[in-house]
């Protein structure tokens, strides 16, 4: 069976404006738009509406780190928010990860919906560290232990993790550009296509699709060459 990897497009912009021509743009090619910090920052929970309201998919991208109780209250709120993942960091430990994955499973039962898929983030693709594909293993086990659906990691690691855990985890690769394409502020970087070779089940693009001057076709072109 081949496998297919899913585009997620970050909405990584400063206005709810942007934020809005970019869905409009890319819908109904893009199906799951991911809101991090500084949108949600800006807008609240009206940066998720964005997405939801145009029934897209969203990704809350605002890695919980606090103390279980904490982490387990905003869980639930991230369940009534409509989100379909949302994410964790890893480096919070265990017992703050089940606390997520329980607070969730709760609130989604309450509610009767389903569940959204809770990723723990591992080591930062901003970050150079010689220690990452250890350090990534490592988180990687402590996500599949603490009962969450996947890990956020580098193209770098991603092939370890798949080859450890095999399809027990999904696999989120951020710090994806085209080839040629300027690093930015991201160290270990990848192009989707490496991205799908080793094993990614979604990768996060932005800045090189959003900054396009043409977004849609951008978009086409990387799921094209992506699933072809």
């Amino acid at each position: 069976m081949i496998q297919k990897t899913d585009l997620i497009v970050a909405l990584d912009v400063a206005t709810q404006e942007k934020a809005e021509y970019i869905v409009s743009q890319l819908l109904p090619v893009v199906k799951i738009f991911k809101v991090g910090s500084q949108l949600f920052t800006t807008l609240g929970p009206a940066a998720l509406e964005i997405v939801l309201q145009n029934k897209a998919k969203a990704f809350l991208d605002l890695k919980f780190h606090d103390i279980p109780n904490t982490v387990a209250n905003v869980s639930r709120v991230a369940v009534r928010l409509g989100v379909t993942m949302f994410t964790v960091h890893a480096q919070g430990g265990k017992e703050m990860m089940r606390a997520a994955f329980s607070a969730a499973k709760d609130e989604a039962k309450r509610l009767k919906i389903k569940r959204p898929l809770i990723f723990g983030v591992t080591v930062l693709t901003s970050q150079e560290d010689n220690q990452a594909k250890i350090r990534v293993l490592e988180l990687s086990r402590d996500i599949k232990e603490s009962g969450l659906d996947g890990v956020v990691c580098s193209v770098q690691e991603a092939s370890f993790v798949r080859k450890a855990f095999g399809r027990d985890l999904l696999i989120i690769c951020p710090g994806i550009r085209s080839a040629g394409e300027k690093t930015g502020d991201q160290k270990r970087i990848a192009t989707p296509q490496q991205a799908k070779k080793s094993g990614a089940d979604f990768i996060v693009m932005g800045r090189s699709i959003i900054n396009a001057k043409n977004p849609l076709e951008q978009a086409k072109k990387i799921l094209q060459n992506l699933n072809n």
